[in-house]
This record gives structure tokens, sequence and C-alpha cells, in this order.
């Protein structure tokens, strides 16, 4: 071999056994450290279970096993019928319909919600005394007195109450008034409809989103504590069946056992 094909073996020899000899891997390196994300994982618990086909899904949906009851039974004619409009509000339309018995149902139209939601309700016999005593002092079937304050307070919503007795009917409508047992009337009605709208979101919340629960017992406790719940004993059943639900978090039954002992405490007292 001459000295000009010496020098290209020479030359091409360390490539060739590059190309054959295995790639070097390299020793990997001690990890530093790693930021921690300021953003929060969301929780399992609120996260939004994928939509079944060819149905619309909303987070805060009424639970299968909570859907109205077509049990819900009202006479064609209730013999009380309350309705309180207000465009704008969480319930922008509430319809309490019941027999001389308390028996019925609460309808209402919640903020993103498409469709009428319907439960049934059951008012206490302190409720019902007190929705009676104010009708016999309106004198009610038999007056024909306009109960709307000369002010208009439309903005803070309407009510329409229309009660239905031996054969006879009367509805009024007003949005506020100076008389004492109209007032009643009125007011007694929202304290069972602030009732019966948080019984839905707790239930709601507990089968879809626990964690908000105790936002819920939040709200509750402020209702009983400001006397706008109707008659706070009628909620101890169901109070003290929530202190056993484990699907609430614990905050969330020992407020529910909480507030069982203030509305007991306060039957005691005779408040």
């Amino acid at each position: 071999m001459n000295k000009f094909g010496r020098f290209i073996l020479v030359i091409a020899l360390p490539f060739a056994l590059a190309a054959v000899a295995p790639a070097q891997v390299k020793k990997p390196r001690k990890p530093g450290k790693i930021a921690k994300s300021t953003a929060a994982a969301p929780s399992a618990a609120l996260a939004d279970p994928p939509p079944v086909a060819g149905q619309s899904h909303k987070r805060n949906e009424r639970p299968a096993g909570d859907l109205p009851l077509a049990g819900v039974a009202v006479p064609a004619t209730p013999a009380y019928s309350y309705e309180f409009t207000r465009p704008g509000f969480v319930y922008s339309r509430i319809l309490i319909e019941h027999d001389l018995a308390g028996k019925g149902r609460i309808s209402f139209v919640k903020d993103g919600f498409d469709e009428l939601i319907t439960d049934p309700v059951s008012l206490s016999p302190v409720t019902l005394a007190t929705i009676n005593d104010a009708i016999t002092s309106l004198a009610f079937l038999a007056s024909a007195e306009d109960y709307q304050t000369s002010r208009d307070y439309s903005h803070m919503g309407n009510t329409r109450f229309t009660l239905t007795r031996d054969g006879k009917t009367r509805t009024v409508k007003y949005n506020w008034t100076e008389n004492k047992n109209a007032k009643i009337l009125m007011d007694e009605y929202r304290r069972i409809a602030n009732e019966y709208t948080w019984r839905f979101e707790i239930s709601v919340g507990r089968e879809n989103q626990p964690l908000e629960t105790p936002g819920q017992m939040d709200k509750i406790d402020s209702y009983v504590r400001r006397g706008e719940i109707s008659d706070p004993p009628n909620l101890l059943p169901f109070l003290t069946e929530l202190s056993t639900d484990e699907r609430l978090p614990l905050m969330a039954r020992n407020q529910a056992l909480k507030l069982i002992k203030i509305i007991e405490k306060n039957r005691t007292a005779g408040k």
C-alpha cells in the first residue's frame, strides 16, 4: 500500500469504529428542586363527570334520586297558592301550593336552569297556624281591601296570593304593605321558600358537590339565627339525617349537629 492509501486508512478508521460501537449513555444528573405550581389541582370531588350522549350536563343538577315526584299531588285548585316573582333573582319565580293540611309542593325557576324544579312540601302545624291566623284576622275572603302600599317596591319582587275555600276564591297582589297581617302572610311564605330552596341546594350538594355543603350549612344557620325560617324545629329530622351522612365533609356534619342543639335550645326556651 502506497503512502496515500495508508493516509486514507488512518483518517477513515476512527469513523468506522464510531459507527459500529454502541452509543454512549450519559449518566443522568441528580435533579434539582422543582418549583411547585401555584395553581391547585382540581379536586376529584368537584370535577364534572363526562356528559352522557344526547344529554346536557349541569354541575349542580338535581340528583337522580331526588327527581320531581309524580306523586307530589296537589288538587287542581289548591286551597292556598303563593307566587313570588322577581326577574334577576337567583330564584326568579317561586310557587307554593298546598291543601288545608299543609301538604303540597313548591315549584321554582333557578338561575341557570331551563326547567321548573318541583319538590314536595309539608308545612308544620305551627306554620299553618301562622298563615291561618293572618287570613282570619284579614277576613280574607270577605274583604276587598287592597293591601298594596302607595309606594311601589316591585324591584324587590311581587307577591300573588290566592285562597280557595268553601266555594269562594280571592286573589291579591302586592309587593309591599302597611297592613300587619298581610305582611305576616307575605313574610311567612318567604320563610317557607327559604327552607325548601335550601333543602334543594343541600340535597344537590350532598350528591354532586359535597365540598360545597359547609357553605350551605352556613346559609341555613344564618337563616335560623335571623328568624328567616318559618318553624326551625321542622328542620330537625332532616338536619339529623345530614349529621350522619358520611358523604358530607366532617365540617358540614358538625355544623348540622351544632344547629340541632341551637334549635332544641331555642325550642326549650320557647323562642
